[in-house]
């Protein structure tokens, strides 16, 4: 599907980043993901580290019927190669990717390009590098010191002014801590395990969507 850039913008409200290390008895990804999506999430990437390639694309080329279906976008994590082979909606690829490669060229110019960015610095050079949407964090938590914010609202703020193309939050973002991004300037927030860990996915996602509403309204 083609999406705009105002279409772009607003599906960043509540985007989730799936993983399937989180799934309990009886449940698959496509399972989840319906009733994620069926909840109102505006945007799905699909995230698998511990997936091998052919396994990854296999799972990606299940969710994209399934995103098509709810018209909401759909990219794949890292691999252009990936998402062109199944032809997601496009792919969001780390700062690392686009060094010395043009992840835009490479996808054309009707895919969504997401690229993560952690300074403003990396945020500009990720609108340089035709990005459509900038994933930025994380905003909560590091490895050893889950609550510690990584990224203040300021700073938020900040990398939120300096681009003019969609910034959504992500990183230790739930349904307890969200609202603290108000003033941030961010197009929504971004999800994994607030999602994909809850005893119900479907509930947890009709939550911070409403969240999320109330979150952007003040923006």
């Amino acid at each position: 599907m083609k999406f705009t850039k105002d279409e772009i913008r607003k599906a960043m409200l509540l985007y989730a980043v799936t993983d399937q290390g989180w799934l309990k008895e009886g449940q698959t990804l496509l399972s989840v993901c319906r009733d994620v999506l069926a909840n109102g999430a505006t945007f799905l990437q699909i995230r698998e580290k511990d997936l091998d390639a052919n396994a990854f694309e296999a799972e990606a080329a299940k969710l994209k019927g399934l995103c098509a279906r709810y018209k909401v976008p759909y990219v794949v994590n890292d691999s252009a190669e990936i998402a062109l082979a199944i032809d997601a909606d496009g792919v969001h690829v780390g700062q690392s990717d686009i060094q010395g490669r043009d992840i835009r060229s490479l996808i054309g110019p009707e895919k969504i390009l997401g690229i993560s960015a952690g300074t403003v610095e990396e945020a500009i050079a990720a609108e340089k590098a035709g990005a459509d949407y900038i994933g930025v964090g994380a905003v909560f938590g590091t490895s050893t010191k889950k609550n510690a914010r990584n990224l203040t609202v300021e700073k938020l703020r900040e990398i939120s002014s300096a681009v003019s193309i969609p910034v959504v939050a992500i990183g230790g973002i739930n349904g307890k801590n969200l609202m603290e991004l108000s003033g941030s300037g961010v197009d929504g927030v971004a999800v994994v395990s607030a999602i994909f860990a809850a005893e119900d996915p479907g509930k947890a996602t009709a939550r911070l969507l409403e969240l999320a509403r109330k979150l952007v309204a003040n923006e």
